[in-house]
């Protein structure tokens, strides 16, 4: 059964060699490369032309229309597997990478996604935050919590999953014009019932650089990823019939309290900050935490980033009885 790669490419000669070399070396035969070229300046255009003499499975094409959301959409245009993925052009695959998620995805049958562990590296110095992301991506798919984790940040690294065609496209594959598209399609896999399955194994060397996208590009800031996580949250997750409380009144908290307001949402609001209890902001009072012990029914949004803060409201949490994933969500 083929296995499509879909490999959107900007102007990564530096790295693209390395990339191309670690899909050639994979010990599932069965696939095809489509690689599109984003209107790449550098070199990009020549490796590819030469990696696709070599290998008859690799196919790269020029994109009429600039940006990462219309290459992929040409590479699946021109796909022909049954089985769908993407891939980074900075990054590494493992050697097994395809023949393991292929194993485990086919047993399973469609309706389920494989993806598998990753390890950050750099040229230089790694980035503490990348560092981190590392470290809570392979903890949520080891323990299986990636649609419980969802909100707090993208559960399912973009260049290591699997997924049949059929389900890609029921999905809405790449037609929304969002970013970031990966977290986006994500919340989309997640809307059709997708079942995540993990891979034990590191299947992904992700390669943090100074001109790496996430970096450089205004579209992958953090205030994107808010502006995807809200709305599905109040597709996917949001009860009306209960009270929706949002916890954290720090930059992160006004931004989803803006972001509710403009909703036409009501919700109630509670921090730690004793100076800000009972202040009108943004035209919500403010409550003490401690008041959640007499609210009713409720969902709560966590926006309080601090890792210290945040072992305490789990505390609190735990003792109101509340379950992740239902009653509240991490937001960061």
């Amino acid at each position: 059964m083929c296995i499509s790669i879909l490999l959107p490419i900007f102007n990564e000669e530096r790295y693209l060699v390395e990339c191309l070399d670690s899909i050639l070396a994979q010990t599932y035969p069965d696939w095809e490369l489509l690689a599109v070229d984003d209107q790449s300046t550098d070199s990009t255009p020549q490796i590819l032309q030469d990696y696709q003499q070599r290998d008859a499975r690799i196919r790269s094409f020029r994109n009429p229309q600039k940006g990462v959301i219309p290459a992929l959409r040409l590479a699946l245009e021109h796909s022909t597997g049954a089985l769908m993925t993407r891939m980074d052009a900075d990054d590494i695959m493992a050697p097994a990478k395809l023949e393991l998620m292929y194993k485990q995805l086919v047993a399973h049958g469609p309706g389920h996604l494989s993806t598998g562990l990753v390890e950050y590296f750099a040229d230089a110095q790694l980035g503490q935050g990348y560092a981190r992301y590392g470290e809570w991506i392979n903890k949520v798919n080891r323990e299986g919590r990636q649609w419980e984790e969802i909100y707090r940040d993208c559960p399912i690294p973009a260049p290591c999953w699997l997924v049949y065609k059929e389900d890609l496209l029921r999905a809405g594959a790449f037609e929304p014009d969002i970013k970031p598209e990966d977290y986006d399609l994500i919340f989309r896999f997640r809307r059709i019932g997708l079942k995540p399955l993990t891979v034990p194994e590191v299947l992904l060397y992700w390669r943090d650089h100074e001109d790496r996208t996430t970096r450089m590009n205004e579209a992958y800031d953090i205030q994107k990823y808010f502006r995807v996580k809200l709305p599905w949250f109040l597709e996917l997750d949001h009860d009306p019939n209960r009270e929706l409380v949002l916890w954290g009144a720090g930059p992160r908290g006004k931004t989803f309290a803006t972001m509710l307001n403009e909703a036409k949402v009501k919700f109630r609001w509670v921090c730690d900050n004793p100076k800000k209890w009972g202040q009108q902001i943004y035209g919500v009072k403010m409550e003490a935490e401690s008041k959640l012990r007499e609210f009713g029914p409720m969902q709560i949004i966590i926006s309080v980033a601090s890792p210290i803060d945040q072992i305490a409201i789990k505390a609190l949490l735990d003792e109101l009885e509340l379950k992740a994933g239902t009653d509240y969500f991490w937001f960061c």
